[in-house]
């Protein structure tokens, strides 16, 4: 967190959501301040990802309210923003991992084209500079520059998630949101992104709220973490906190499965 900081990022206030007759989200809210990794856990159904698309602005609430800081003193309600102004928005002050990499990317198109389309988005054109930005990249996730024209396609899973991340961060972000990024990796493959994941938030001072449904996730990266049950979140507070004396019933049930005393 930036001790300077006088206001949040991000301020989640009283979002809720119903599909029909379920209610997928009810009354959350939460703060999130510059460099702070905020994780979001619970079981399959409890809503985390409804939250987590809410505040991206990729699912609008039925009611409540998201605001994020475009500027010192302004918060900006980013559901009354116009389409044109949350895609904007997304490609430069945001970014956005999904689970499954070939969702966050363009898979007829070259890994560095992949890299180089946000900051062509931004304005830059000069082909030599995207593609030495794009390589650059590429080495910073631990891919070999030579990969550059190579097609998504011929990556293995971590690569293209560790290519959906450097496609995401090109552009330096202030907020960046992520969808389950480790799931469905082998273990090995797992704890080699959530280091480089790790290294990233810390080294760009990037807020980020991560959604998982793996403690040991939440832990390793999180400064703080909410947990949610059926919708609602049942307890909020610092992530060592909340693992290592849990108060609500289904947080201790959820801790006490899955982690060793």
């Amino acid at each position: 967190m930036n001790a300077c900081s006088t206001e949040p990022l991000l301020r989640v206030q009283g979002v809720s959501r119903c599909y029909g007759t379920r209610i997928a989200l009810s009354n959350a809210s939460f703060e999130l301040w510059p460099g702070e990794v905020l994780a979001v856990v619970g079981e399959s159904g409890s809503g985390k990802t409804t939250l987590l698309n809410i505040a991206a602005a990729r699912v609008a609430p039925d009611s409540g309210s998201v605001h994020f800081r475009v500027g010192p003193g302004q918060l900006e309600d980013v559901h009354a923003m116009s389409e044109a102004r949350q895609r904007l928005l997304a490609r430069t002050e945001w970014g956005y991992v999904h689970q499954n990499p070939e969702h966050g990317l363009r898979m007829e198109v070259s890994a560095g084209a992949n890299i180089g389309e946000r900051l062509m988005a931004q304005g830059e054109r000069h082909f030599g500079r995207l593609r030495s930005i794009a390589a650059d990249w590429l080495l910073r996730v631990e891919i070999d520059a030579d990969r550059l024209d190579d097609s998504p396609r011929a990556f293995s899973g971590g690569m293209r998630q560790r290519l959906q991340i450097a496609r995401n961060l090109v552009t330096r972000p202030r907020l960046i949101f992520m969808d389950e990024p480790t799931s469905g990796l082998d273990v090995s493959v797992q704890a080699r992104l959530l280091d480089l994941l790790r290294q990233l938030t810390q080294k760009m001072h990037l807020a980020a709220v991560i959604v998982t449904h793996d403690l040991a996730v939440a832990r390793l990266l999180a400064h703080r973490m909410i947990v949610m049950q059926q919708g609602c979140i049942v307890e909020h507070g610092l992530t060592d906190q909340v693992l290592d004396d849990p108060q609500h019933a289904y947080t201790q049930l959820l801790v006490s499965s899955v982690l060793p005393p």
